[in-house]
């Protein structure tokens, strides 16, 4: 190896595959728990979901979404097109194959890395993380959503926040998915029935104490004052 093991450890196993048309090895290594117990900040914050904006948190804080499908989606037709017309069982094939492996590949490391920077400055950042349990299954049956929902990495993201919090002894909580986190209003506590609020709508004013809401935020703080299922272990 080129270069040396993260971890010092029993080495247990070591796996050789090929992705993207480059060789690969995965080392097993056994080390003891790993614990980064980080200076606690005090503060908490509740995280919504979302499509246009990855994230929006209780404190007003919106993160873009990386959408490196998007960018790469035109390429990603051009060359899937180009393989369809190459014969079956020619070089030419193969290397059109090579291609297309290449850049999903190259989509997949650009979704992982930024989502692993998201969730380490969180984890850092806060004390108490607040998520919604979200039915990715049932959104992924949209087709609308599911390929935003591919792109984003909903379940990557919460797998990564889970683990990092135990890492940093941080806590992350859940909230139930049926709590309609949207149609509440987090100032008073009105519900707004689905007619009143449909998903285009992304600003409104409560009825009921005038409060005005950007529909992620609110959502956002709700998330945060309602999560009550404990994830981390620690």
């Amino acid at each position: 190896m080129r270069e040396a093991l993260r971890f010092d450890g029993k080495i247990l196993s070591a796996k050789v595959f090929s992705k993207g048309s480059r060789w690969f090895v995965s080392i097993a290594v056994e080390i003891a728990k790993i614990t980064t117990a980080t200076k606690k900040t005090g503060k908490q914050t509740g995280i919504d979901l979302g499509i246009t904006n990855l994230i929006s948190l209780s404190d007003g804080i919106t993160v873009k979404a990386p959408k490196p499908l998007k960018t790469k989606i035109k390429k990603l037709k051009r060359l899937s097109r180009q393989l369809s017309r190459k014969q079956k069982g020619s070089n030419n094939r193969a290397k059109a194959k090579a291609k297309l492996s290449r850049l999903h590949l190259q989509i997949s490391n650009i979704r992982k890395d930024a989502l692993h920077k998201l969730t380490t400055g969180l984890v850092s950042e806060y004390d108490v993380i607040a998520i919604e349990n979200l039915n990715t299954k049932g959104m992924m049956q949209n087709r609308k959503l599911s390929r935003a929902i591919g792109d984003l990495g909903f379940y990557e993201f919460k797998r990564q926040l889970v683990y990092k919090a135990n890492q940093y002894g941080k806590t992350v909580k859940e909230l139930d998915r049926w709590y309609p986190s949207s149609k509440t209003c987090s100032n008073c506590g009105h519900l707004l029935d689905k007619a009143e609020l449909p998903l285009s709508v992304r600003q409104w004013q409560c009825p009921s104490c005038q409060q005005a809401h950007d529909r992620d935020i609110n959502a956002s703080i709700n998330i945060l004052h309602h999560a009550d299922k404990v994830l981390t272990h620690h």
